[in-house]
Formats: C-alpha cells, sequence, structure tokens
C-alpha cells in the first residue's frame, strides 16, 4: 500500500530497530573535521557510517581531487554509503518571502538550502551535475539528502525523474519513487553558539530516549561539530547507548530492509 508523505506504518510493522548515523558536508574543504568525526565513531564501534558527499561545495577550488577521491574509495571499500547531499550546498533560489521561509533558508541554515526554493529544472540540473561525478568515479549512489534536508516542491518533482532509492527530511525517511514516508526524526547538534552546543546535547539525550520505539534513530553529524570535544563525546556516548538496542546500518542497507 502506497502512503503519501505525511503516514508512517506503525512502528510494530517493521521488524527493524535501526541506527543510521551519517556525516554531512563531505567535501574536500571540510574531509579534515569529517576525518575527525569519524575517528570519533571509530573510538566507541566500527560501524558503517552514510557519507552525504557534495561534489562542489561551495563551488570552491580543489586543490587534490585524487587525494580526497582516494579518502572516500576507501570509506566506500571499508563498507560506508557515499550518498549525494546536493551538488554546491548553496542556496540560489529566489529572495526569502515569508517568515517561515526566511527562518529555513537564512537562520536554521545560512543560505545552504541548495533544494529549498529552486524550480524543477533546475533543481534536475544540479542532481544531474551530482550524479556525473558520482558516475565518473564509477561509485553507486543510492540515496539523496538536500542540504539543511530542505525540499522544496522543484526539488520533490524533480526526484521523480531520478533512481534514487530513499531521501529524507528532518522529520521522515522516504522510500523512492513511492514516497513512502516514515517517522524519523534525526538527531543532530547545534554547533554555531555556547547555547545551542549545550541545548542540542540535551535535547539529543531526551529525543533518543524519546523515539525509543520507532524502527529508525537518525544522527546527522556536521563538520562543525568536530570543532568542540564536548560534542564529540556526547556523541560517542549516544552511539553506544544506542548501540545497545539497535543495529548499525547505511541509510541504503535501510531502505532495503524495509
Amino acid at each position: 500500500m502506497q502512503r503519501n508523505e505525511n503516514s508512517s506504518p506503525a512502528s510494530d510493522s517493521i521488524p527493524i530497530r535501526a541506527l543510521c548515523v551519517s556525516v554531512h558536508d563531505v567535501a574536500p574543504h571540510t574531509w579534515t573535521l569529517c576525518e575527525r568525526l569519524l575517528q570519533g565513531i571509530a573510538a566507541v564501534a566500527d560501524i558503517p557510517i552514510t557519507l552525504l558527499v557534495v561534489p562542489a561545495y561551495h563551488r570552491l577550488p580543489v586543490a587534490d581531487p585524487l587525494g580526497y577521491d582516494r579518502f572516500l574509495a576507501q570509506r566506500l571499500a571499508r563498507g560506508d554509503e557515499l550518498a549525494l547531499h546536493g551538488y554546491t550546498h548553496l542556496d540560489d533560489g529566489p529572495t526569502p518571502s515569508t517568515l517561515r521561509e526566511f527562518f529555513q533558508r537564512r537562520v536554521f541554515t545560512l543560505k545552504e538550502g541548495e533544494f529549498s526554493a529552486i524550480g524543477a529544472s533546475a533543481a534536475r540540473q544540479h542532481l544531474e551535475s551530482g550524479l556525473e561525478w558520482f558516475d565518473k568515479r564509477r561509485w553507486p549512489v543510492q540515496g539523496f539528502v538536500a542540504p539543511a534536508w530542505l525540499l522544496g516542491d522543484g526539488a520533490w518533482q524533480a526526484l521523480h525523474d531520478f533512481p534514487f532509492t530513499y531521501t529524507t527530511t528532518l522529520p521522515r525517511f522516504y522510500l523512492l519513487p513511492q514516497r513512502q514516508a516514515l517517522l524519523s526524526p534525526s538527531l543532530f547538534y547545534s554547533a554555531r553558539n555556547a547555547w545551542g552546543r549545550w541545548l542540542s546535547r540535551r535535547g539529543n539525550s531526551g529525543f533518543a530516549s524519546a523515539f525509543g520505539d520507532l524502527p529508525l534513530v537518525r544522527l546527522g553529524l556536521h563538520p562543525n561539530d568536530a570543532r568542540y570535544p564536548q560534542l564529540i563525546t556526547h556523541c560517542q556516548r549516544l552511539i553506544e547507548n544506542l548501540l545497545a538496542t539497535r543495529e548499525p546500518m547505511t541509510k541504503a542497507a535501510f531502505a532495503k530492509k524495509w
């Protein structure tokens, strides 16, 4: 049975208790911080990670593309997943016209919601460019996650033209192309300021307990998190606690099991 984007199957209908850990904004310019996150995770457990890759991050030139490619190939070989995380990670859409849109595109994310306000044609071009980057390296790609989890109507329309098996927003995991939705809010840290770091640590602890009955718990880490030892320590404890009752897997593996 197909479900719409606002529905999710009851948790007892899916015999899975999974944990998906992902590292966002993977690019040559963030790789040092991404490695620090990966090392922090590995210190707790050797689990598969979904790396959300941005091929042309902020349109910055890449000094050593072959070296970066080797790092990603090594992660792929060890069982990690590489997913497409936009193409530029920049919001080139029109100026926000509502307060809600301003908050999403200028406060929740600082002009990085690449797919939040562009039309279907532009979204297709970005997706095609991203997949071409993967194709040149002969790397498999099953998932797409929009920067800041912001998917506008044009992006949703464009997704139907591509063979992705899943996408995610902040509150839900979607199987594609049927757009079957599962409630699975992502845990993440707000690292920009001290109060955000304090509040998100406490919030993630509480939400992890509250989400105990859900088939899937997601934890999304961002490069800037690696700058703060207290966030690394907290995510290590969080992962360790979640692994006591959940099976770690990539997002692609969860989509296949679901």
